[in-house]
């Protein structure tokens, strides 16, 4: 018997509607959605507190994650993983997902401008005060130097929003 499901996960700079779009997808898909942010504010609460901080424990669970995912995908769920792909090298660990087991996946790629992400960071401040120390203009500025857009020889299937 032949499954057919698909992967989604997303690039885009902060700010940019990450979270938001993969909420909206997973409904509209009737697709697991798995949040990189709540999964690491559940397996390690209040130890994040730097971006290294944040390197070292979104590492520790990809390798449970990807298992996971595979999984689900195997049996025809398709799933939203808001994880970021924001560089090559993370969009090849989120691609390399659904490809070993030969599946879809679909990068969505938020090209929205600096000025609208900083505002949505302002007004994610208000609504969620306790991410205002890590959702700054200095943490921007310094993930965005890191941030590369996707390109046709990455091989993905891009679906490209701006705003």
């Amino acid at each position: 018997m032949e499954y057919f499901a698909t992967l989604y996960f997303f690039t885009g700079k902060m700010g940019a509607g990450k979270s938001t779009t993969a909420k909206k997808i997973a409904k509209d898909k009737n697709a697991v959605l798995l949040s990189e942010d709540e999964m690491l504010e559940q397996f390690y609460p209040n130890q994040i507190k730097t971006f290294d901080d944040y390197l070292t424990y979104s590492n520790r669970i990809k390798p449970f994650i990807k298992n996971h995912v595979q999984n689900l995908l195997s049996v025809g769920t398709n799933v939203v993983m808001d994880f970021p792909g924001n560089t090559q090298k993370q969009r090849k660990w989120l691609s390399n997902i659904p490809s070993e087991i030969h599946v879809s996946h679909k990068l969505i790629y938020l090209n929205i401008s600096d000025e609208t992400c900083l505002e949505r960071l302002k007004q994610r401040n208000i609504e969620n005060p306790e991410r205002a120390n890590f959702d700054t203009l200095e943490t921007f500025n310094y993930i965005s130097q890191y941030f590369e857009e996707p390109n046709e020889f990455e091989g993905l299937n891009i679906l490209e929003i701006t705003q």
